[in-house]
């Protein structure tokens, strides 16, 4: 037999051969191991991952539909957090420029509104929805005090406090169902300036502590809010239906005020609508931009006109530029603008208290913008100034409620904000005008149409909703007594 022995030299590589197939078998098994070890990681941890869903969007200007991979969701903080309700998809329409969309929990929500004169804007001047408020439905960033109130029992005992009842929470009630069926897919309301019937019902919603996180009203409100953002974005601020009608200042403002309550209610329980921050401050900052130098706003923001507003546009500004404050946002030149428009309003008051129109005269025998005047600086912390004082005083001698006769609803809209915020005796004397009057002319579909001033259901509809929702909206800041 014939015998091959390797050389030492063959030796030597075929050892180090093995060596080198040894350490090459156990990194592969070992990065073998390591790959099912995270393939079985990923699917273990995959049902607790918080991942946003894909969801159907659309474009401001397109009903197409895009998917919109991994949206940026910014969620309610909670603490300890109670069992998870279920969700749905919910789609918010993008502005022009950008696509964005948020699940929105079935839960609800609070809303805050304006506490006159005590410098803190939400504080127990604020209500809240049906249900009940704890850590696990995205209350938990609410200060206790908000939380308490947004019940249903809550806001009873708020109606009753304040003169109000059970009949009130119902009417407002049947009011937003009314308008809920009402609402167009866009998410608008009709009516012949359907911008500004869209800003006065959510402020409705709002008013009533109805946000995108509502159960029964929050697809409504969104697609308002929405709405106004889209309205905004593609004009570039300026919020109106017809910019050829020199009347558009009435609806920018209106607009306004509803998007910057919007922004301050969605910043506080923090919800992400895309653009409603910059539609907001695009629009809060024309409205500034463009007052008159006599410190009023006059129509198609016409700077050159010598009449120089009336109190009428200028009571929808004042008000919108209190709802913006509330946004923190950074409004250039705010401070001076609330200034020259208060300045304004006192230059229209009469000797007897009543505020005239474009002068110190009215249109008619009835200051009828009284109550504008009188809650412009109550908002404005000046409750008991002379102007509040002279009139509320006017209010009270000559205010008239005759659902066939004088029935001013535009004015009795003011003059019921600025009579509870007065509180005491002068608001108990004003309630008994207002409050039985309004329930017993609702129709039995929630809506309300007078004989008075303006035309159109959705903004009577709208106007009697606000004024019963005075009751928890507003807390009186004299110091007054309710009872």
């Amino acid at each position: 037999m014939i015998h091959a022995e390797l050389s030492t030299e063959a030796r030597t590589k075929w050892e180090a051969m093995r060596r080198n197939t040894t350490i090459s078998s156990i990194v592969i098994a070992f990065l073998t191991v390591a790959l099912l070890l995270l393939v079985l990681g990923y699917f273990t941890l995959a049902p607790y991952l918080n991942n946003p869903e894909v969801i159907i969007t659309y474009n401001g200007k397109s009903l197409q539909e895009e998917v919109i991979e991994n949206p940026k969701v910014n969620p309610a903080s909670h603490q300890k957090p109670s069992a998870p309700a279920s969700t749905s998809a919910k789609v918010i329409a993008a502005t022009i420029n950008s696509n964005i969309a948020i699940p929105i929990p079935e839960i609800e929500s609070m809303n805050p509104t304006m506490s006159f004169g005590d410098g803190d804007d939400f504080g127990d001047g604020i209500n809240g929805s049906d249900g009940g408020i704890g850590p696990g439905n995205g209350q938990g960033n609410l200060p206790p005090g908000v939380r308490k109130r947004c019940s249903k029992a809550d806001r009873l005992q708020r109606l009753s406090e304040m003169g109000g009842n059970e009949e009130c929470e119902e009417a407002v009630l049947k009011a937003l169902r009314w308008m809920q069926k009402n609402q167009a897919a866009d998410g608008s309301f009709p009516g012949a300036k359907k911008s500004a019937m869209t800003g006065l019902a959510l402020l409705a919603y709002l008013g009533h502590c109805e946000t995108p996180l509502s159960e029964e009203f929050g697809d409504t409100v969104l697609k308002a809010i929405v709405y106004l953002v889209n309205l905004s974005m593609a004009n570039d601020g300026k919020c109106a239906d017809n910019f050829t009608d020199k009347h558009w200042p009435y609806e920018h403002a209106i607009c306004v005020y509803a998007l910057s309550e919007a922004t301050t209610f969605c910043k506080q329980l923090n919800i992400a609508i895309p653009n409603l921050e910059q539609a907001t401050q695009k629009s809060g900052q024309f409205l500034i931009d463009n007052q008159h130098s006599s410190g009023g706003w006059e129509y198609a923001y016409d700077e050159s006109n010598r009449r120089g507003g009336d109190v009428s546009i200028v009571g929808w500004h004042i008000q919108a530029l209190k709802a913006m404050k509330h946004t923190d946002l950074d409004f250039k030149n705010l401070k001076l603008c609330v200034k020259k428009g208060l300045n304004y309003l006192e230059s229209k008051q009469d000797d007897n208290g009543g505020f005239g129109y474009s002068s110190k005269k009215p249109n008619g025998s009835y200051y009828a913008l009284t109550g504008v005047g009188v809650l412009c600086f109550q908002m404005w912390d000046k409750p008991s100034s002379s102007q509040v004082r002279k009139g509320v005083n006017y209010i009270a001698n000559n205010t008239k409620l005759d659902w066939n006769g004088p029935c001013d609803l535009y004015a009795h809209y003011y003059e019921a904000q600025a009579m509870l915020n007065r509180g005491g005796k002068d608001w108990q004397h004003y309630n008994a005008i207002m409050r039985d009057t309004i329930l017993k002319n609702q129709s039995k579909e929630g809506t309300w149409l007078s004989k008075g001033h303006g035309a159109g259901l959705m903004y009577h509809t709208a106007l009697c909703t606000l004024m019963l929702e005075v009751y928890y909206r507003f807390l009186p800041s004299s110091g007054h007594p309710i009872h």
